[in-house]
């Protein structure tokens, strides 16, 4: 339980940091798209990309390699989050998982709704106000530091990995091009070898990685957003050790005992040793988890790396305003969905479900900090930001939603910031 505490808080401190570096890149983006230097800054996203192999040439833009290639990783990494959330975490029982998913649900169907309301006649952007982005939210409570009781952490952690459950099912099934079926066969065969892989108890993840790049392929070639080749990876990736803990205990107190004992006047390490050292490196290896140890390696280059480099790539929008009047309907399901929305939908379906004793809220959290969770989860931000590139083809309607969801996320954070701290003021 302690050790799971310390995974959570290194978890949250990576994506408060991020968020922050998030923000940079975001401000960057747009400060530059804005300046002398725009059109570069276009000309840069849109340069071709790519390599020749025999007779067959793989060539995107750079921006296609990055919301298709290395999204898949971050979405991979979104899956082993979700994974580990319903095996050991937050989410591995009816009793802790109802409530956050209750919320989730709630902070999903209401913008949803929102948008469709007033978008009748063009619904398929109902799945932009429907994400939070995760670093974002973290990032604010982990800057309020004390100021934020505790437990509202857990609670967001659990709500945004449903969240993110809901995002990668609206985009595998809403906001996919032309089917080409005559793919499924081959996504399905490697898909196969890789739970016999599972199945059969191989814990090294390259052969995963390496069946996995060519299921990318193929989801992209079926047509459905590859991104989801990286979740459908995850599911598989294996949680379980080779070894178990007593059994790793056991053998690295007797190589450390032999390492000991071979001790000698030499200043370099004899042959008795360098073996004891590979028998605990040979054991290190085996008793690690290969989906947390995988999600770890992930973390870092997905934080740190990947979302803001897809911040900077896909944020970069031009100040202008008259694309929101021209697209004010589009916009305003966005920005409402985001703002009102999600907050509605969490507190709304929670205490209705709570009154009706579907569920029953954690003694630890307060409506009034329920209701500041649901503004903070209205940051859309990096996954709106995905989705509407998605959703929508003309580059008028992109850069007005992009002003759409940079202001609903701006008002939703100030918004839940001071309800946070008046929370906090009114419990003294």
């Amino acid at each position: 339980m302690i050790q799971r505490l310390i995974t959570l808080e290194k978890f949250i401190n990576k994506e408060a940091l991020s968020g922050i570096l998030l923000f940079v890149a975001t401000v960057a983006a747009v400060i530059v798209a804005n300046s002398s230097l725009g059109q570069a800054y276009y000309d840069l996203w849109h340069l071709p990309l790519g390599l020749n192999i025999g007779e067959t040439e793989v060539s995107m833009s750079l921006t296609y390699w990055i919301d298709d290639g290395l999204m898949a990783l971050f979405f991979l990494m979104v899956g082993l989050e979700i994974k580990r959330e319903m095996l050991i975490g937050e989410l591995s029982s009816v009793s802790k998982a109802s409530f956050p998913i209750v919320a989730a649900v709630g902070g999903m169907a209401i913008p949803a709704l929102i948008y469709v309301a007033l978008n009748p006649d063009n619904p398929l952007g109902f799945g932009v106000p429907m994400a939070t982005d995760i670093a974002f939210a973290l990032g604010i409570l982990m800057l309020l530091g004390n100021k934020v009781n505790p437990a509202l952490k857990l609670f967001l952690v659990a709500l945004a990995v449903v969240d993110d459950l809901g995002a990668v099912l609206v985009v595998a099934t809403v906001y996919t091009s032309e089917i080409q079926s005559q793919y499924f066969i081959h996504a399905g065969i490697i898909y196969a070898l890789i739970w016999i892989l599972n199945k059969r108890g191989v814990t090294n993840l390259l052969p995963y990685l390496l069946l996995g790049i060519a299921l990318w392929v193929y989801i992209h070639a079926i047509g459905i957003h590859a991104t989801i080749a990286g979740v459908l990876l995850a599911f598989a990736i294996p949680i379980g050790s080779k070894i178990d803990e007593k059994k790793f205990i056991k053998d690295t107190k007797g190589a450390i005992d032999d390492f000991e004992r071979n001790i000698d006047d030499v200043p370099i390490l004899n042959h008795h040793q360098i073996d004891s050292l590979e028998t605990i490196g040979y054991g290190y290896d085996k008793v690690q988890n290969p989906l947390v140890r995988l999600e770890h390696n992930l973390h870092g280059l997905s934080a740190f790396f990947i979302m803001p480099l897809f911040a900077f790539s896909n944020a970069g929008v031009l100040i202008d305003f008259s694309t929101v009047h021209a697209n004010l309907a589009i916009v305003l399901g966005v920005v409402l969905g985001l703002v009102l929305g999600k907050p509605i939908g969490i507190l709304g379906f929670t205490y209705l479900a709570h009154k009706l004793k579907i569920v029953k809220k954690p003694d630890t959290i307060s409506w009034s900090e329920i209701l500041a969770v649901g503004f903070i989860a209205g940051i859309g931000f990096t996954m709106s930001i995905f989705i509407t590139h998605l959703a929508f083809l003309d580059e008028d309607v992109i850069s007005a939603v992009k002003l759409g969801v940079f202001a609903a996320s701006f008002v939703a954070a100030i918004i839940g910031v001071f309800l946070l701290l008046t929370v906090k003021k009114f419990n003294k």
